[in-house]
């Protein structure tokens, strides 16, 4: 039997770690393995920089054994803080090398490059964190799912948000009925991904590796970002997220976050229509002020719901109607509005509220059902322990993904999408067809 099975089996049947991580007593735990590094995983990160670089730290309590990185200099200053990890430029280089020393995998990089590296590991029986949106098109969500799936992995996307306590109070509101049946949800980002344009003529940086950067993306020469005001900046860290090959703009970069709460309040999966609208979309760069809305089925006894999405400068404009306890109108930045036939529900990230307020003064909230959680990022790896789900699995999240990016869909395609989840088809635009999947170029593969 090879060490690789051999730390699996382990893993799985460890009754310490499950007796302990069930109690809730996570952090006797972390003490407790930090003296022993042959219990702890051995993970790999591709991706050291930005939400990487969060995720590692999350992470730090286990074994991090390789990093991936494009970028050399990125690479070296996360070598001096992970001076055990072995360092690789290529991911595809790492998972065959050190195949036989990983348990698991932090999928961080640009949006891109998430599910052939995410794939890969899959395929290899590792266990993937990945951060979000799951993956780039539609169809590549639908595969990651598959593949987690097939493989029986323990899988977590990262929308850290999902852990706290904010959310698990509001969908329990929700699913106790506290203000009665819901068909109506919207979510509105103030996000402004628009106004960026790639320009050439420098060389890419001796440090960095731009044709293992562009991965799967369609070859071009090195690329920097200009904004309106004619500021220049590198693409390959962060402002990637405004360009289509590589990003899918405010709607991919934070739509996971605020719609997880609608998906898991309602237990929302595949919407039947996806419409959306805007300014005219551009061949390479994205723009904001997008509006998008998703017909979901009824679900047993749930009713149909539509949910709208809104970036940029738009909101629902119910909110202007809304008022607080002062009887002033609600400043709400972003955030999401369940409408139910008795009251509202307003929320964002960490607070929310009943409405109209005077009818919930003497309100009793239900007791707590949903337990805290152990941490977004323990839940990873003690579901890799103990064979249990995380709430963010690509089961949950790949759905949620692939809703998120049919509104993408929609928008580059305009065309209001009618849409047949269980065979990934776009029953009446094969132009909207087209944006469900992209070609890679030559050596790279799903």
């Amino acid at each position: 039997m090879s060490k690789q099975i051999d730390r699996r089996n382990w893993l799985k049947q460890s009754a310490a770690v499950s007796t302990v991580l069930a109690t809730g007593v996570h952090s006797q735990l972390a003490s407790a393995v930090s003296d022993s590094p042959s219990e702890k995983l051995n993970i790999a990160s591709i991706g050291v920089g930005g939400r990487a670089a969060a995720n590692l730290k999350g992470l730090e309590d286990e074994n991090i054994v390789a990093i991936v990185d494009t970028d050399q200099n990125a690479l070296d200053q996360a070598g001096g803080r992970y001076k055990q990890a072995r360092k690789y430029r290529d991911f595809r280089v790492m998972l065959e090398k050190e195949t036989n020393r990983v348990d698991a995998v932090l999928v961080s990089c640009a949006d891109h490059t998430h599910a052939p590296a995410a794939a890969m590991a899959m395929r290899m029986k590792k266990h993937v964190y990945c951060e979000k949106p799951l993956a780039h098109t539609v169809y590549e969500a639908r595969v990651l799912a598959n593949l987690a799936r097939e493989n029986n992995l323990a899988t977590q996307m990262g929308t850290q948000v999902h852990a706290g306590n904010n959310y698990r109070r509001v969908v329990e509101l929700v699913q106790s009925g506290a203000i009665g049946e819901i068909r109506e949800v919207h979510v509105w980002v103030g996000v402004n991904y628009s106004g960026q344009q790639l320009v050439t003529g420098k060389s890419a940086p001796k440090n960095v590796d731009w044709d293992l950067w562009q991965g799967p993306s369609p070859s071009r020469p090195y690329c920097e970002t200009q904004n309106s005001e004619g500021a220049i900046e590198n693409i390959y860290r962060f402002h990637w997220r405004w360009f289509w090959d590589y990003g899918t703009g405010g709607l991919g970069d934070f739509s996971c976050h605020y719609m997880d709460l609608a998906h898991w309040a309602l237990e929302l999966k595949n919407p039947t229509r996806v419409s959306a609208s805007g300014p005219t979309p551009l061949l390479h760069s994205t723009t904001a002020g997008i509006v998008v809305d998703y017909d979901y089925p009824a679900r047993g006894d749930l009713p149909p719901v539509k949910m709208t999405w809104y970036d940029g400068d738009k909101k629902p404009e119910i909110l202007s109607q809304l008022k607080g306890k002062d009887g002033k109108p609600l400043n709400w930045g972003s955030g999401q509005l369940f409408i139910g036939s008795n009251g509202m529900i307003i929320s964002d990230y960490s607070k929310h509220m009943l409405l109209p307020v005077d009818r919930f003064v003497n309100f009793q909230r239900p007791e707590p059902t949903i337990a805290d959680s152990l941490g977004h990022h323990r839940e990873w790896t003690h579901a890799i322990r103990t064979g249990d789900a995380t709430t963010c699995n690509f089961e949950y999240s790949g759905a949620l993904s692939e809703s998120v990016l049919l509104g993408v869909a929609s928008y580059r395609s305009g065309t209001a999408i009618e849409w047949d989840a269980e065979n990934l088809k776009v029953t009446n635009s094969a132009q909207a067809q087209q944006w469900i999947h992209k070609e890679y170029r030559k050596g790279w593969t799903l």
